[in-house]
């Protein structure tokens, strides 16, 4: 368990180091302490002006909520995994839904890829306090099959563990490669890997990485990154597309909706499954980071995406709307924007969905 006092000593020593080492001036969105997004934010969506103690005050109040006004109205619905199937598969595209943004991304070409591992029970700094899992994770780590690549989307805590990530390093049959934004490369040598870089890839927006027959490559979304709370964007952030030869899949890690959406559309034709986060969303101040449904179903149409699949919802409290909320408004906006059901839903956790051809 760790102490106030080892956090508050590992977060100060955290914020002594404000120096990006990726620093290129020839990149708007390189600074010298870190990174920024591409375009303005919605200014819809404007936080509200608060000072430095209040807005940890606040989020400290929040991790501390029993989480009763977030529950689900009903439950959320978990399946039992076809294990003998993702062990064996080796041909076919295939994803399993953990849980929040963490799935099991079987590509058809032989590659077994995990996206934001994160399998604890909390996602946060503490072991006693921060947003807590509602469910056990769809996949245990046991459960899983080899994994050859994990890809790591930002530093939040619900998208970067570093006991998840440890154990998943240290697999029979030798490590997965990390692939991760420029500076949680730094992150992952520190608290992973040990010192060993041999598995690391760092890369830069629209930096890409080939991996035996598949390419995958970083794009440019809206978010931000925060591991304590003084090194805000000292890390970069981003989605990824995986790409083969008659297979393309995109994650959209976290994101806000912005023209980066049509700066990645202009890059591909389109992806034949995707996944999108449609939860935390509420108060309307947090799409500056996320997106609604709404904008969730935009981004599927705008990147011409055959099936996506709706993530960030239903594992851990993040919003304050209820852990179920995002599918119901996910219906209304299909309904609202002529997509079928069909092609944008959500799955159960556990389960594995197999796109047809």
């Amino acid at each position: 368990m760790i102490s106030l006092a080892s956090l508050a000593a590992g977060l100060f020593l955290a914020g002594c180091a404000g120096i990006n080492p990726y620093y290129d001036d020839a990149k708007p969105h390189h600074r010298r302490e870190g990174f920024v997004n591409n375009y303005p934010s919605n200014p819809a969506y404007r936080r509200p002006q608060t000072g430095f103690i209040e807005g940890w005050v606040a989020r400290v109040k929040n991790w501390a909520s029993d989480g009763s006004e977030r529950l689900p109205l009903a439950p959320i619905p978990v399946r039992k995994p076809d294990l003998a199937f993702i062990h064996a598969n080796k041909a076919q595209p295939a994803l399993t839904w953990i849980g929040h943004a963490s799935f099991l991304l079987q590509t058809g070409g032989g590659l077994n890829i995990l996206t934001d591992p994160v399998f604890e029970e909390r996602a946060s700094p503490l072991s006693f306090a921060g947003p807590k899992r509602h469910q056990p994770p769809g996949l245990a780590v046991a459960e899983l099959p080899h994994v050859d690549a994990i890809l790591i989307s930002h530093s939040h805590y619900d998208h970067l563990s570093q006991e998840s990530l440890r154990s998943l390093y240290r697999q029979a049959g030798g490590p997965p490669l990390l692939v991760a934004p420029l500076g949680v490369d730094v992150w992952l040598e520190e608290n992973v890997t040990d010192g060993d870089r041999s598995r690391i890839v760092r890369l830069d927006w629209w930096d890409k990485v080939a991996l035996r027959g598949h390419e995958i490559r970083l794009l440019p979304v809206m978010h931000w990154s925060a591991r304590t709370p003084w090194d805000r964007n000292a890390t970069l952030w981003g989605a990824y597309a995986v790409t083969r030869p008659g297979f393309s899949f995109f994650f959209s890690g976290d994101l806000g909706y912005s023209r980066d959406i049509a700066d990645i559309a202009a890059q591909y034709a389109g992806f034949d499954l995707a996944a999108i986060g449609i939860g935390a969303y509420q108060p309307v101040w947090y799409r500056n980071s996320h997106v609604s449904p709404d904008e969730a179903v935009r981004i599927h149409r705008e990147l011409k995406v055959k099936r996506s699949v709706g993530m960030h919802w239903g594992t851990f409290p993040m919003g304050q709307e209820r852990l179920d909320q995002a599918p119901r408004d996910l219906a209304v906006a299909r309904k609202a924007q002529g997509v079928a059901d069909e092609d944008f839903f959500v799955m159960a956790i556990g389960e594995t969905y197999k796109p047809r051809p």
